[in-house]
């Protein structure tokens, strides 16, 4: 049986405050993002959350039995929140078109992976210092470890959704510094 998860608390304002250090400056920046409560599991390389929707896609490490599936290497899926905080697969639509990921090994336990609704971000998940598998991107122009993506959407429709912005913090490789950075697609 699926484990259930409890409902979030959802935060309207800025949670947190972010500094983030360049060569030159220090410069804060506000996250204006909601965020919700995320169920920490072994396996969670990030998650997705959109606004006006609360419900979550958790992107994990596919590994069975702790064997990598170097055909599907991330396994995403849904915590419902707005029904019973249930786990759920992605529908084929979801996959194909939104939320899913494609995957191709590039080499020494690499793969390059594109989110299906915006290919032109590239993403690689690949082992970390820690010798564990993390999903690494350029995130203010630094290689970092992606910890959560958040996508805010006003209208539109549902082939056609209106995208104001796609926020994506993470981590820095080398510093441990929180990264973020916010970009129109």
């Amino acid at each position: 049986m699926e484990p259930v998860y409890a409902y979030p608390t959802i935060i309207t304002k800025p949670a947190t405050i972010l500094e983030l250090t360049a060569d030159t400056a220090k410069k804060t920046v506000k996250s204006s993002s909601p965020y919700l409560t995320i169920p920490g599991t072994v396996n969670r390389l990030f998650y997705l959350q959109r606004d006006p929707n609360p419900n979550t896609v958790i992107y994990e490490l596919n590994a069975p039995g702790g064997h990598l599936d170097t055909d599907e290497p991330v396994h995403p899926y849904w915590i419902r929140y707005n029904e019973k905080g249930q786990k759920q697969d992605l529908s084929y639509i979801q996959r194909k078109f939104a939320y899913g990921v494609s995957a191709k090994e590039s080499g020494a336990g690499r793969f390059d992976l594109r989110l299906a609704a915006y290919k032109k971000y590239p993403l690689t998940l690949m082992k970390g210092p820690d010798g564990k598998y993390h999903i690494f991107a350029t995130i203010s122009k630094r290689q970092a470890v992606i910890n959560r993506i958040f996508v805010k959407i006003e209208g539109g429709t549902l082939w056609f959704p209106n995208v104001r912005y796609i926020e994506v913090l993470g981590t820095d490789a080398q510093t441990g510094t929180a990264v973020i950075e916010r970009f129109k697609p």
